[in-house]
């Protein structure tokens, strides 16, 4: 992920976290600190589920995408019900997170979702 934001450019990483637990302090800790989290599912502990949710509360302005090979269409929108602007499957929507980031970065406004 550092990689391809790297590579879109325009971002600053502010954290990089493993767990739902170190997502949550950091959230606590740094209130309204990102304007984009890119959350996986899977963590080393805990849920991305649960880091959706906090990042909502702690970050109401904060655009917050899920990336995940485990985005099926029930989890789709259980995410986006927790506060998830988008999901994108890792297996099939790079491209599409990619052109999502590129529009934030422009200062555009992101591709719409795609229902699926």
């Amino acid at each position: 992920m550092r990689d391809l934001l790297h590579t879109i450019g325009g971002f600053a990483i502010a954290g990089e976290l493993e767990t739902e637990a170190e997502a949550g302090l950091w959230l606590d800790e740094h209130p309204d600190g990102c304007d984009l989290a890119v959350v996986d599912l899977i963590l080393a502990e805990g849920t991305g589920m649960g880091v959706v949710a906090k990042c909502r509360q702690a970050a109401p302005s904060a655009r917050i995408v899920v990336f995940s090979d485990y985005a099926t269409p029930g989890i789709r929108n259980h995410c986006l019900r927790l506060g998830a602007d988008q999901v994108f499957p890792k297996s099939e929507d790079v491209n599409a997170l990619t052109d999502y980031c590129a529009a934030l970065a422009a200062g555009q406004a992101p591709p719409p979702m795609v229902a699926q």
